[in-house]
């Protein structure tokens, strides 16, 4: 092996690293809101929040649990905005 390429690797592996960090530090956040954003669909169907303002409760639908899942808290606020209008999911 010659030095440029023990250089080559060692800046691969820096590359490789840092990706990954970027990955994993978004991937976090991403959870945490799919986490809040389920957490926040409990709460709305447990205390009846939709019955409040003359609908049924969102309930608990594949699509429901997806656009939550997926969406987080923005997707939560969607499905109730879309439910007030009559839409449901």
């Amino acid at each position: 092996m010659t030095m440029s390429d023990i250089l080559l690797a060692a800046v691969l592996i820096v590359a490789v690293l840092i990706i990954a960090y970027f990955l994993l530090k978004n991937l976090a956040v991403l959870a945490v809101n799919a986490v809040l954003g389920l957490l926040f669909l409990v709460i709305l169907n447990f205390f009846h929040v939709m019955q409040w303002v003359g609908r049924p409760d969102l309930g608990y639908s594949l699509a429901t649990l997806v656009v939550c899942g997926v969406g987080g808290l923005p997707g939560v606020l969607v499905l109730v905005l879309l439910n007030i209008f009559g839409v449901t999911i």
